[in-house]
């Protein structure tokens, strides 16, 4: 297969960013000690971004310069746009000295294994705050058994169905059990006018425009894995494929190109920004959301601001058991992207001990306070293990507690499950009651989780051909749901991922695996 023009250069120039790398790395370059020095003052970082972008002059970003006594150069990047835009930075000459990255992506795999990002494996366990808490979750995010970046701590299983209670209750429809049950719903919300407005404008499940690849928590991935579909890799016949390749994953796209057609699904799934998915939520539109538990509250909390009094309008399910009464719930690798260190600007053993203490003390207790609350006195005040909100109607706070929501807890590797931060206090019943569902869901579908027994495994020609094969098959899934092409089309997408490079990477999955002893 012939590699485009585009891509191309694109190796080409990551070939060529290690080879700086490695010559910075030894000593070679012809920068001075004033440029070695200015990496020390100023740190230059790249991470995601869930709204507006801060002010770099703001209050959130003087505070965590003052806590941790340095410049910060932040790009602000939106979810939606961070893959490709991570894609970029790794094949330009200017990669920042921090950067999170999705550590198992072809394009920083290339640029890590040649010599692009520090090698962090053994070095962390001095650092109290960097220090893995899970000795699973360190394997889970490891490449070929080798540490890259620091592990950004997830809850293991926080997957979950989003309902609009008060249109289950307008309906007379009870909480779902099953997949079937949920597309009952869904038609229901569709042609039944859940919202009373006599109008046909209403519809059961809400997608966007997933960020990210196969196997990345997207609500396709969770409805094929109810249906019995491996998470990303499974055992079959002995052997590990890729959940693509079961009828188990041809079966839930079928069900769900059926809500496409019935116009059970959001008509723009396939271009809605994911900023913007809690929108037809709140609007009115759309009844359901298939994502990550804490999306519960957000939409509570977005109910509440519009009517204080009336906002009670949220319900949360766990995962869903297949119509023969299976369940196969889909848990989470325990952590979301790692933040990985460049070795462009940081380039001795003396420097990344530097950063590593710098990233130590934002991530200690006083910088997840910082991360996961904002600033005390400002946007909250603590009463006993909570954090509760205060100046809520002065704009400038309302300024701190977007830049902590939407944009600084991304730069936490603890801050995002509040590790060493206050606990937000539900100043409402609806909120605590939703808080405490969250547990009891996760340890009921902790029970029947389906994991990913490749996940600390990264085939080599997954990484030299992985920026070409890793959209083949999401392509061809928004396509056939969409109705653009046809299910024996969809396979011959799946067919033409492995005569590109995939039936050798499913065999070296399994080499890897089994020399890991998976």
């Amino acid at each position: 297969m012939t590699t485009p023009p585009r891509l191309r250069h694109k190796i080409a120039a990551v070939t060529s960013l290690a080879l700086s790398t490695a010559l910075l790395a030894a000593g070679c370059s012809s920068g001075g000690d004033d440029d070695q020095q200015a990496s020390m003052n100023e740190l230059t970082v790249m991470t995601k971004l869930f709204g507006t972008a801060p002010d770099p002059n703001g209050e959130m970003q003087q505070a965590v310069e003052k806590l941790i006594g340095k410049k910060l150069k932040i790009t602000w990047v939106p979810n939606a746009e961070y893959g490709d835009k991570a894609n970029v930075t790794l094949a330009s000459d200017n990669v920042p000295d921090m950067m999170v990255v999705n550590e198992k992506s072809p394009s920083f795999v290339k640029a890590a294994e040649a010599g692009a990002f520090w090698d962090l494996t053994g070095k962390l366990d001095k650092y109290p705050n960097l220090k893995p808490a899970s000795e699973q979750t360190a394997k889970n995010s490891m490449v070929n058994g080798k540490t890259y970046g620091i592990y950004r701590v997830r809850p293991a299983l926080r997957s979950g169905i989003v309902i609009r209670k008060d249109w289950l209750a307008k309906l007379g429809l009870k909480e779902p059990q099953t997949v079937g049950d949920l597309y009952a719903i869904a038609k229901a919300f569709t042609e039944q006018d859940p919202d009373g407005n006599g109008k046909k404008d209403t519809y059961g499940l809400i997608i966007p425009k997933w960020p990210g690849n196969y196997a990345s928590s997207s609500p396709f991935d969770v409805i094929e894995t109810w249906f019995g579909a491996p998470n990303g890799w499974g055992e079959r016949d002995g052997k590990l494929v890729p959940g693509f390749d079961t009828p188990e994953f041809l079966e839930a796209n079928r069900w769900l190109r059926k809500w496409v057609t019935e116009g059970l699904v959001n008509r723009d799934f396939a271009t809605l920004d994911t900023a913007n998915w809690n929108d037809p939520f709140v609007q009115g539109k759309g009844g359901m959301i298939i994502d990550v538990n804490v999306r519960a509250t957000q939409l509570l909390d977005m109910f509440k601001e519009k009517n204080p009094k009336d906002f009670d309008k949220v319900t949360l399910v766990g995962n869903l058991k297949r119509d023969d009464g299976q369940k196969f719930s889909y848990p989470f690798t325990g952590y979301n992207d790692v933040v990985a260190i460049s070795k462009q600007r940081i380039r001795t053993e003396e420097q990344l001990d530097d950063v590593l203490k710098t990233l130590d003390k934002l991530q200690s207790k006083e910088g997840s306070i910082l991360l996961t609350n904002g600033i005390e006195g400002r946007n909250f005040k603590v009463e006993g293990e909570y954090a509760v909100p205060i100046n809520q109607d002065d704009p400038k706070v309302k300024t701190i507690q977007n830049d902590v929501d939407k944009a600084f807890i991304q730069l936490g590797t603890r801050a995002s499950v509040g590790l060493g931060a206050y606990k937000l206090k539900p100043n409402d019943e609806p909120s605590r009651k939703m808080r405490e569902l969250f547990d009891v869901l996760m340890n009921e579908d902790l029970k029947t989780a389906v994991h990913n027994p490749a996940l600390g495994v990264i085939a080599p020609t997954a990484v030299a051909k992985g920026q070409t094969l890793d959209t083949i098959v999401p392509d061809a899934r928004i396509k056939y749901l969409s109705g653009a092409i046809t299910e024996d089309q969809l396979k011959a997408q799946i067919k033409r991922w492995h005569d590109s490079g995939g039936t050798q990477i499913a065999q070296e999955v399994n080499d890897l695996v089994a020399k890991a002893g998976g």
